[in-house]
């Protein structure tokens, strides 16, 4: 499909920097240039950590389809974080490797790859760049060095940043004294409560299996440490947007706008530019009653867990933009459900638009209003639950061109990212792992309830639908596709 003309709403955004919405101007005329925190690849990540990657894939299509040339980041971290994120603790993948008795550069290489299927899964786009942290140890030991005569002080344990030294630390967690830090790690030594290290000695007697030589010994860098390098290597600063889940605006991007101030001359943050980013944007929780999504408890809730109960991962992806993305988004199998069900529809939908070649834009006089109301809905914050109800709309228009049609859908799918032009029905109904019956049973059950029905033996004919629903399989008579899993949310 050819670009349709340039979405005329400005675009608005929250910035968690200054708690208000404000209008998008690019650092760079045309360009868009976006950071993203990544995940710590020691274990798998959880349903709530994939609503962070929801977020700013959807972020970042709204920039596209606004007409900027979009340059996207996201870090993978392979070392330096602790097991807790106030800078306290072991380090998250040495941990990991000495439980699993495998190699650190093992167990980053399977989480990161798992990782990297659950973005596929969930329809989210492959930023321009992956940074990858123990690619950048170098740049890191550079940085903390051009940093370290003004800003930071050597204990025995390593380099910390005096957050003294520079203009309103904490401003973006709204944590302007000690008390509002107290969750940062106790070090004898340190010169306030809130400072963080840099840099991490290796302690004496130990050797770990990611360390490097630096001049305050050898040792490993402060996760903080690693998303400034990053972003200002491939970004350069200040950039557009740095986006993160709403955990990470109370200490570990306090931190990182810290270090961004100090390389680049301290300045107040009343000038957004020096935080590094003009925009921080963060996501709100994905809350679980059940209580199963943390790491810590054993089998949590991860994507493939909710691909194992027979839901598709577009499921999620609807469950995520049918909130806002500031508003916490709970969790339940029966929610999972319903989105499930409103993503068939739209599928059975569109389905006859398949085949029908897009017109080059949309300009039909029923059509353009509901692109324009589109427009302005993601142009407001992202405001992606209106933006659903319009698509529902375009889907559901009757009486205009095909083509039309399909050039509209295209157009809002590209920013909500379904691939509706692509998805089945067939793709969207998984056998769940519990099932006990299998695809050929299913069918060979049909063709046996076919014949019955042929022979006009109803009472057979029934009681093959009830012995496939006692199984969940639902029997769906007219249609072609014959049958679904009739899920049973747990």
């Amino acid at each position: 499909m050819k670009e349709s003309p340039l979405p005329s709403a400005p675009l608005r955004l929250f910035n968690s920097l200054t708690r208000t919405l404000e209008e998008f101007h690019p650092v760079h005329p045309g360009e868009a240039r976006l950071y993203t925190c990544g995940p710590t690849v020691y274990n798998y990540p959880h349903i709530g950590n994939m609503r962070a990657y929801v977020f700013a894939d959807t972020l970042g299509r709204v920039l596209s389809f606004k007409g900027y040339r979009l340059t996207h980041v996201i870090n993978i971290t392979d070392v330096g974080h602790l097991t807790d994120d106030a800078d306290a603790g072991e380090d998250k993948m040495e941990k990991m490797a000495r439980q699993q008795a495998q190699s650190i550069w093992d167990i980053a290489k399977h989480y990161t790859e798992a990782y990297w299927a659950d973005i596929s899964s969930l329809n989210i786009r492959q930023p321009a760049h992956w940074s990858i942290a123990t690619d950048y140890v170098p740049q890191m030991i550079d940085f903390a060095k051009s940093i370290a005569d003004e800003h930071c002080y050597e204990l025995p344990s390593g380099l910390y940043f005096d957050t003294s030294t520079v203009a309103d630390y904490g401003r973006l967690a709204r944590a302007a004294t000690e008390e509002g830090e107290g969750r940062i790690e106790a070090v004898e030594g340190k010169r306030h409560a809130a400072d963080f290290a840099i840099w991490r000695k290796t302690p004496p007697g130990e050797k770990r299996q990611m360390e490097w030589d630096s001049p305050w010994g050898k040792g490993a860098p402060g996760w903080h440490l690693e998303c400034s390098v990053m972003s200002r290597e491939l970004l350069g600063l200040p950039f557009d947007i740095h986006t993160g889940g709403i955990d990470h605006r109370e200490i570990h991007h306090p931190n990182e706008i810290a270090q961004n101030q100090a390389i680049t001359g301290c300045g107040s943050l009343d000038c957004a530019d020096h935080s590094g980013a003009r925009m921080w944007m963060h996501n709100n929780f994905l809350i679980d009653r059940s209580g199963k999504m943390s790491k810590s408890s054993g089998e949590f809730l991860r994507l493939q867990l909710l691909i194992d109960k027979g839901f598709h991962p577009l499921a999620y992806r609807m469950l995520c933009l049918q909130a806002h993305y500031r508003s916490e988004l709970e969790f339940s199998w029966d929610n999972l459900a319903a989105a499930l069900t409103r993503l068939k529809r739209m599928v059975m939908a569109v389905a006859p638009l398949k085949d029908v070649m897009p017109a080059p834009e949309v300009n039909h006089p029923k059509l353009t209003p509901l692109l324009e109301k589109f427009d302005a809905a993601v142009s407001d914050d992202l405001n992606t639950p209106v933006a659903l109800t319009l698509f529902d709309e375009a889907i559901g228009m009757k009486k205009v061109p095909a083509e039309q049609k399909r050039a509209l859908i295209e157009a809002m799918d590209a920013v909500l990212g379904f691939g509706l032009m692509t998805l089945t029905r067939e793709d969207l109904r998984l056998r769940p792992k519990s099932a006990e019956i299998s695809e050929a049973e299913i069918e060979a059950a049909l063709d046996s309830r076919k014949d019955a029905r042929a022979a006009k033996d109803f009472a057979t004919s029934d009681a093959i639908r009830d012995g496939l629903a006692a199984r969940g399989v639902e029997v769906m008579d007219g249609d072609p596709l014959r049958w679904e899993w009739k899920l049973d949310p747990a």
